[in-house]
């Protein structure tokens, strides 16, 4: 399996960015399917972005637009550019990587993926 860990995450305001990194050890990067998920407090865990492991790309509808998900495999590491926030995406933002069909479910599916990261927490304010 794959280690991954995930930073970035902070306190902003609303219409502001910031960037997510998820760094992966263990194994390349290259071979995984990576998505983003996120978990808002009380309630459950969502879907947020998908990327293959030949940069398709996939995105919940709530943040198609603002949200951009890209892939360094020779540095390891996964990110989710964050554009024109919300205090709606406040939540903390979990990475997960998985070697199953891709285009299964474009990376939709929780339990599809194999390793998953401690998460960071993004806060935007009003």
């Amino acid at each position: 399996q794959v280690q991954l860990v995930e930073s970035g995450g902070g306190l902003v305001q609303a219409g502001d960015s910031l960037v997510l990194s998820c760094a992966a050890s263990g194994r390349g990067l290259s071979i995984y399917n990576m998505g983003w998920f996120r978990q808002a407090p009380g309630k459950e865990r969502d879907f947020v972005a998908s990327i293959s492991t030949s940069d398709r790309t996939y995105y919940a509808n709530s943040v198609k637009g603002r949200f951009t998900i890209s892939r360094d495999n020779a540095k390891n590491t996964v990110y989710l550019q964050m554009n024109n926030l919300k205090p709606e995406d406040t939540a903390v933002y979990y990475c997960a990587a998985d070697e199953a069909d891709f285009y299964s479910d474009y990376g939709l599916d929780q339990t599809r993926y194999d390793s998953w990261g401690q998460g960071t927490q993004v806060t935007v304010s009003s």
